[in-house]
């Protein structure tokens, strides 16, 4: 059975789901997710989304933070791209029925916290659930437009390209492969399912969950990543995991973060026993935060379908 559509989106965090909505106005758009269409890396984002929101701050005081709790290593470009494109991707959010926490003195303006790595308030949050009041807003505004459907409990196991059908036909494959589509296993079924589609985007998530001690939900396995690979794309800074350096880890329990918008408010990490470590974490937090800020920036812009040119 081949089920054909416009736009094959993977993955239905934050990512996906953006994209979903932006693709919908040119054509029909399945979302395809390997468990509940609301699990995701993206529910579980706690503190908020940085973006350059009063009157006290601008532009360039978050560049400069971004860069230097980044170490050398962020391309200024895209930092200076996802600084003056955040308040609008906000609005967006709010546009799309996301309710970020509004300020107890003024109920006119949003709470902003302070993180790790900034040197002023600009986090927009909602409570210490953004990523999951985010997902809400985006899952209900996918569930309501006529041309997006999600279909839950289908995870993608590969992607369908030119080189691949070429192979099977004992053909010469073209110059610049394209991806068709992908086969994806419908678990309630136990059937696999091929999808055609114009564009396949890959918004799988990251692959946190190989490492024994994660905050990362359990979805968070790679998947994606696997697949653009065997499909021939080029796969760099696998280095960059994110881990957050404060976690209530208990030897019987699934671990869970805890906010980093702790140390933003002058929480401080400490030895068992012994004193404050604060000082020598620090930089490490806040590249930590940085790198989240800008990927997640980056995130907000959008994506384009998946190249398999190596």
């Amino acid at each position: 059975m081949t089920t054909k559509t416009d736009f094959l989106v993977i993955g239905s965090g934050v990512a996906g789901m953006w994209f979903a909505l932006q693709a919908s106005q040119h054509g029909k758009v399945a979302i395809v997710t390997k468990a509940q269409r609301s699990e995701s890396n993206s529910r579980y984002a706690q503190g908020g989304i940085a973006a350059v929101w009063s009157e006290e701050d601008n532009y360039d005081n978050h560049v400069r933070d971004t860069l230097v709790a980044g170490a050398g290593l962020c391309r200024r470009d895209a930092v200076e791209l996802t600084v003056r494109e955040g308040p609008a991707r906000i609005r967006d959010l709010i546009a799309f029925g996301t309710r970020f926490t509004r300020a107890e003195d003024d109920p006119e303006k949003y709470s902003l916290h302070r993180e790790g790595g900034h040197s002023h308030r600009r986090i927009l949050h909602a409570a210490d659930l953004t990523g999951a009041e985010i997902v809400r807003a985006l899952g209900e505004a996918c569930a309501q437009h006529p041309n997006i459907i999600i279909l839950e409990n289908h995870v993608a196991v590969d992607l369908i390209t030119e080189n691949w059908l070429c192979r099977r036909l004992e053909e010469i494959p073209p110059e610049e492969p394209r991806v068709l589509g992908a086969y994806v296993l419908d678990l309630d079924a136990d059937e696999v399912e091929a999808f055609s589609a114009r564009a396949v985007v890959l918004a799988a998530g990251g692959a946190g969950k190989v490492y024994l001690y994660t905050t990362n939900p359990s979805v968070a396995t790679g998947d994606g990543i696997a697949m653009a690979y065997r499909a021939g794309a080029r796969i760099a800074n696998m280095e960059f995991v994110q881990f957050h350096p404060t976690c209530l880890h208990h030897p019987k329990e699934t671990s869970f973060l805890v906010s980093e918008a702790l140390r933003g408010e002058g929480g401080k990490l400490t030895s068992w026993p012994g004193p404050s470590t604060t000082s020598s974490s620090a930089a490490a937090w806040n590249a930590c935060t940085s790198t989240c800020d800008t990927w997640n920036g980056l995130r907000w812009s959008g994506c384009s379908p998946i190249s398999t040119r190596s």
